[in-house]
């Protein structure tokens, strides 16, 4: 079993809940329990696969969790732009979570990878 605290993807993945979870709390209260609440519960989900992947026995199983992580990661970005469509984030919030949201995506796959390896 591997300690997901000691992975600074994971760390940095959390500290990007925070900034997430700041930046929903701007949003119109009409979408709490829309667009809201679907953008927290993916960047929740970013760290949480990582640290469960870390509990399994296998190597293929880390993989795969690290996986859905990383699709997560994708849907997010998805989200992050629909909220920028819809004026509920600034340009400059916008570059700056995406700029932060692609270095973790490339942490997770690399992370990936490293893991296949040593299959």
């Amino acid at each position: 079993m591997r300690n997901f605290r000691d992975l600074d993807v994971w760390k940095s993945s959390v500290l990007f809940v925070k900034k997430i979870y700041q930046i929903t709390d701007t949003f119109p209260a009409t979408e709490k329990y829309g667009l809201s609440s679907q953008i927290s519960r993916c960047a929740v989900s970013i760290p949480s696969n990582i640290a469960e992947g870390c509990s399994r026995n296998s190597q293929r199983d880390f993989s795969r969790f690290l996986q859905i992580s990383l699709g997560s990661s994708f849907e997010l970005e998805t989200q992050i732009e629909i909220a920028k469509e819809l004026n509920f984030i600034k340009n400059e919030q916008y570059f700056n979570l995406i700029s932060e949201l692609h270095t973790i995506q490339k942490r997770i796959q690399a992370l990936k990878k490293y893991v296949e390896n040593n299959l």
